[in-house]
């Protein structure tokens, strides 16, 4: 079983440190090449470069939150939501279809989660 796991490509979880400047700061985030690769997909759909996706990102979660505990695993969380809406149909996985607008789609399925979890 584990064997699909054992023998990934060791550069996928390889981890590699970025320089981002949010709103003037200069801060470091270290994610392994895979997360890198998925925010890049993400970021790719809607036209955006993957430091302009973090932006985006923190600016929404501050809005939304307010303090942000670690940022470094939101990050990772977004790239495991992403690919799982893509696995269960929630999202298509058409990389040439940007992301923007599906938001009703990808909450319900959020909201039905929350449920499955809660019963």
């Amino acid at each position: 079983m584990c064997e699909i796991f054992v023998k990934a490509d060791p550069a996928l979880y390889a981890s590699r440190a970025r320089s981002i400047r949010l709103h003037g700061a200069v801060t470091s985030i270290r994610l392994e090449n895979l997360y890198w690769d998925v925010l890049h997909e993400i970021a790719t759909r809607d036209g955006m470069s993957a430091n302009q996706l973090i932006t985006k990102l923190y600016d929404e979660l501050v809005e939304y939150r307010g303090a942000i505990d670690n940022f470094t695993s939101f990050l990772r969380v977004c790239c495991l939501r992403y690919l799982s809406l893509i696995a269960d149909g929630s999202i298509s996985g058409d990389k040439n279809l940007p992301l923007a607008g599906i938001f009703p789609l990808a909450n319900a399925s959020t909201q039905m989660a929350g449920a499955n979890l809660k019963a």
